[in-house]
């Protein structure tokens, strides 16, 4: 017998729904892409990692809450490079507070982020 659990996200005035069966198996094998090397705010480390966002060549871009910056990781390297907030936590222009997202604006090339702890997006 199927049971489904009824999962409900509320993305603004939509409501999708997602059935998930409870028989599902989750593939046991993965790949660590980025971190891996405990928490920290060297460059193949990461604290707190948030959202993640991959452009067309799979360049993965990952909001590190915890060291307050953008870090983008290319396909097959070990260390990622700060592309945002590479100036410590803090409230000027090229500084971060705790960001919690990122998103890849592809037609302009820009990254757009919810800077959490500033109630800002950049």
């Amino acid at each position: 017998m199927y049971f489904r659990i009824l999962l409900i996200c509320f993305f603004f005035l939509t409501i999708p729904f997602f059935y998930c069966n409870l028989d599902t198996k989750w593939r046991q094998t993965g790949l660590t892409v980025a971190g891996g090397n405990g928490q920290g705010n060297q460059l193949n480390q990461v604290d707190h990692p948030g959202s993640i966002c991959i452009d067309d060549d799979q360049t993965l871009y990952i909001a590190d809450y915890g060291n307050h910056r953008i870090v983008e990781w290319t396909s097959n390297t070990t260390n990622g490079r700060i592309v945002a907030g590479q100036n410590g936590l803090g409230k000027q222009i090229h500084q971060l507070n705790g960001p919690t997202d990122v998103i890849l604006d592809k037609e302009n090339n820009y990254l757009i982020i919810a800077d959490y702890g500033n109630r800002r997006v950049m």
